[in-house]
């Protein structure tokens, strides 16, 4: 389970990435490891990551999991005006105690934004992911893939879940009732006891990688 750039252990990145570039980090890791066929699991942001690198690599994928996967990304005029006072607000950095304005700003636009978390590059990452709608990546899947989604999840709605697995033609949706967006800590046993089942036939040879964010 790899650090992704600008998380963790491996936080220091030089510029801001794309989705694209963490696929292509993922794929170098791989490679590098010498591990050519793998079970991919991805949640949230890297349900994203994972759900893009199946598409472009899927001789390597032999099962695909995705939990509470984002990217799902349709463009809302909330999100536009956020992001248009973001850059607004940058312009004004030569300003004296610009950095607490900053601050109240961002709480205000974004709440409880993971970009009121990021520091240099990743800022400018941040967006980049959450600008970029992937919806039709997932009906190029065609690998055996599980889907797992928390009933309440308030990041990643339930309706995101139901068009996952109408994409991907053969998958399977399992639903945890009342766990909201992250259930590998709200209901770890459930969680592994689903993906088990899912790799109830599995060949030695294959190897296994996890994709997520700062919350997995």
């Amino acid at each position: 389970m790899p650090d992704l750039p600008g998380f963790g252990e491996n936080q220091i990145i030089q510029r801001p990435w794309t989705i694209n570039d963490y696929v292509e980090w993922a794929h170098g890791i791989l490679q590098k490891n010498n591990l050519s066929r793998i079970i991919l699991a991805g949640h949230s942001f890297g349900g994203s990551i994972a759900a893009k690198f199946s598409s472009k690599y899927p001789a390597m994928v032999e099962k695909l999991i995705l939990i509470d996967s984002a990217g799902i990304r349709k463009r809302r005029l909330k999100k536009e005006i956020q992001k248009a006072i973001a850059h607004l607000l940058s312009r004004f950095c030569f300003l004296p105690f610009y950095g607490f304005f900053r601050k109240v700003a961002y709480r205000t636009l974004f709440r409880t934004s993971d970009y009121l978390l990021t520091e240099g590059a990743m800022k400018q990452t941040y967006l980049n992911v959450i600008d970029e709608d992937i919806s039709d990546i997932f009906s190029q899947i065609t690998i055996p893939t599980l889907i797992i989604w928390g009933e309440k999840d308030g990041i990643t709605p339930l309706r995101h879940a139901y068009f996952v697995n109408k994409s991907i033609q053969g998958s399977k949706l399992e639903i945890i009732p009342g766990i909201k967006h992250n259930p590998h800590k709200e209901a770890p046993e459930i969680l592994v006891e689903k993906i088990i089942q899912f790799l109830e036939i599995r060949s030695p040879e294959i190897s296994g990688a996890i994709l997520g964010d700062r919350t997995s």
